[in-house]
């Protein structure tokens, strides 16, 4: 029988301070208990999700910053797929799908939204939403356990540039869903588990505004999904926005201002 635990795991004591607002050594603390929730869940359960709902657009309905961590006694259809696709490639080219996928856009640079040299963000070819993207680590990691502490500190610095570049976008509270896959756990930890590859998504609606949503519907569910604007388009775009957030430059701004006002 199918069987699923939950747990609602909260970023920060405040409301309104989001994983983009936090600060680097804060954001370090939010995948050190990704990591021990998935060793902890993962020592019995074959796979564990982590994963964010942020914002009303995207069905959350409690407004503090939070993620959720589901942990399944199955392997769900999207980790099952990706771990046939994976397997097959590594077997009939012996390297992992995604770790050669990352060194190509790497050389290209056309789809690259954000690097450092552990970590990579693309907009990937075959995204459907119009500003999606992939996290990519630049090493062989099968696990978010497997992480250096370096890596992780690479991994809260790149997550804080790309969700600046998300909320930079359209100044406000960027929504989107995310989650993290990475090789079976429970009963699997004991399998050759090499042909998988650490990765996230990053799953945002929003399309021209902070109130105009993509829709999947008529001929995309139907048929095919249709892209509003190529892949590089996306990525060029993302990529040429600052990485200070909206919120500080206003800050700053209101800051002078009040000092211009009390130098009167």
């Amino acid at each position: 029988m199918n069987r699923e635990i939950g747990k609602v795991m909260c970023f920060h004591p405040w409301s309104d301070v989001t994983l983009p607002l936090m600060k680097k050594e804060e954001v370090v603390k939010v995948i050190d208990k990704w990591t021990e929730l998935v060793e902890e869940l993962g020592a019995t359960y074959p796979w564990v999700q982590i994963f964010e709902n942020k914002g009303a657009m995207m069905g959350c309905s409690n407004p503090h910053p939070h993620c959720q961590v589901w942990a399944s006694n199955f392997l769900p259809n999207e980790p099952a797929l990706s771990d046939r696709c994976q397997r097959a490639y590594h077997q009939k080219h012996g390297e992992p799908l995604l770790l050669h996928y990352a060194k190509q856009e790497a050389e290209k640079k056309e789809r690259v939204v954000v690097e450092s040299s552990d970590w990579l963000v693309v907009v990937p070819y075959w995204a459907t939403w119009p500003y999606q993207t992939l996290l990519l680590p630049r090493r062989h990691i099968l696990r978010i356990g497997d992480l250096t502490t370096a890596e992780r500190e690479g991994l809260a610095d790149i997550m804080k540039r790309l969700l600046t570049k998300y909320d930079n976008l359209f100044e406000v509270s960027f929504p989107y869903s995310m989650g993290w896959h990475g090789a079976p756990t429970g009963p699997h930890l004991k399998e050759d588990n090499s042909h998988w590859q650490l990765h996230a998504h990053y799953y945002p609606p929003l399309l021209r505004s902070a109130s105009v949503k993509k829709f999947m519907v008529g001929y995309e569910m139907l048929a095919q999904e249709q892209r509003d604007l190529t892949p590089e388009q996306a990525a060029e775009k993302l990529r040429n926005l600052p990485e200070e957030h909206f919120k500080t430059r206003e800050d700053q701004e209101q800051g002078a201002g009040e000092d211009k006002d009390a130098g009167k």
